[in-house]
């Protein structure tokens, strides 16, 4: 897929929903100067957290499908193409889509479980840095509330400083990247803009994930001679050709949880949520779970690029990679939960927003990771790659 180039320093542009406040009428863009406090003295900080968002309903299936298709970083091709595949996706899938979401309420509760964490994660703030208004709010990709609406409320808040914080820990050119563009395309208020780009080996996601998985293994009865099967939602190997650094990110994950877990030595990494014919990034998780049945193991799975429950997790893990591992005789298959609101993780997000805050850099990791040599569109590389170019 061809990467659109990110500019992140702060432009004048605006869209978000505030996850647990109402929206103040009026206010605008400030007109004093980046840095300042406002009247009273006090900092405003405003923590963006994007995700991707999901239908409210089961009438908003087909459009939220139309959005995720008409995006050039997950259908890269001319605009008259991809509006038009996306139209065809959107039809032709809607019907399976609508039946999942049906499974799980008629709605996505990726919402509000993000609305949740961000709750959480300004009390963190407020209570590490009472001094500083803080305020997260929340722009979704492909749903509402939408990156224009987010930056409206944003710019009426009128911040000293932003920082962007992605809640997919792994950077990828479909997801965070397409985020970044977004907002910068859209917010039009004040403040210094600081972006955390990733955070895969970071220890409160880390710990988080141990936790998730050994309270799953002992809920269950520690049952021995299990695989730990570490699923990642997949991309198209071509992407990752490009110089995507999304797998590399996604493997630094899976090895610093096995780290941590030495009760199962016998782990691996895979991909789910594989559509299409092209060739995607393997093993695909139903094929390590049959490839376990085969071999008389069981397996625990952990999905390790997500942070919240949503249909990824509620049905394909639970409900359909369920009925994989019961037909290929994979006994028994447990699945550990998402971060959601565990304590280690939301403080670990609290940890990379005062990080970036006011820090030197505008754009970068949290946490021990750097990218390797050779990931030509990671976000540092961009973004140096864009500099000289100019």
């Amino acid at each position: 897929m061809e990467r659109r180039t990110l500019h992140l320093q702060p432009r004048p542009r605006g869209d978000a929903g505030h996850p647990h406040r109402p929206h103040r009428p009026g206010g605008g863009a400030s007109d004093r100067p980046a840095g300042e406090g406002d009247g009273n003295g006090v900092k405003k900080l405003a923590v963006v957290l994007f995700n991707l968002g999901g239908p409210d309903s089961l009438k908003a299936v087909k459009p939220f499908l139309f959005n995720l298709f008409r995006d050039p970083a997950i259908i890269d091709l001319p605009a008259a193409a991809r509006l038009l595949l996306a139209a065809f996706i959107s039809t032709t899938r809607g019907r399976m889509a609508r039946a999942n979401y049906g499974r799980i309420g008629g709605a996505s509760p990726l919402l509000p479980q993000t609305r949740a964490q961000a709750a959480a994660l300004e009390t963190a703030l407020q209570a590490t840095r009472p001094e500083v208004e803080t305020r997260c709010f929340i722009a979704m990709r492909y749903w509402t509330p939408l990156a224009a609406e987010t930056a409206a409320q944003v710019a009426a808040f009128a911040p000293d400083e932003i920082v962007l914080l992605p809640l997919y820990p792994q950077y990828s050119t479909t997801t965070t990247a397409s985020s970044l563009q977004d907002w910068l395309s859209v917010y039009k208020g004040s403040g210094r803009t600081r972006t955390v780009c990733c955070y895969p080996t970071a220890q409160g996601l880390i710990e988080a994930h141990v936790q998730a998985i050994g309270a799953a293994w002992v809920a269950a009865g520690s049952p021995p001679n299990l695989r730990l099967l570490l699923s990642a939602h997949g991309l198209p190997q071509r992407v990752v050709d490009g110089g995507d650094p999304y797998e590399a990110q996604v493997e630094a994950t899976a090895a610093a949880i096995a780290e941590r877990l030495p009760q199962f030595p016998d782990w691996r990494v895979c991909y789910q949520s594989r559509v299409g014919r092209l060739v995607w990034l393997g093993p695909s998780t139903d094929d390590e779970i049959r490839k376990a049945g085969a071999e008389g193991r069981g397996v625990l799975i952990a999905p390790i690029a997500f942070v919240s429950e949503h249909v990824e997790t509620l049905v394909e893990l639970d409900h359909d990679y369920a009925l994989v591992a019961r037909a290929a005789g994979c006994s028994p298959y447990l699945r550990a939960q998402t971060p959601g609101l565990q304590a280690d993780f939301i403080a670990e997000l609290a940890r990379a927003v005062l990080g970036a805050a006011g820090g030197e850099h505008d754009l970068g990791p949290h946490g021990p990771w750097r990218c390797p040599a050779g990931h030509a569109k990671c976000a540092l590389r961009t973004r140096q790659n864009a500099g000289a170019a100019a």
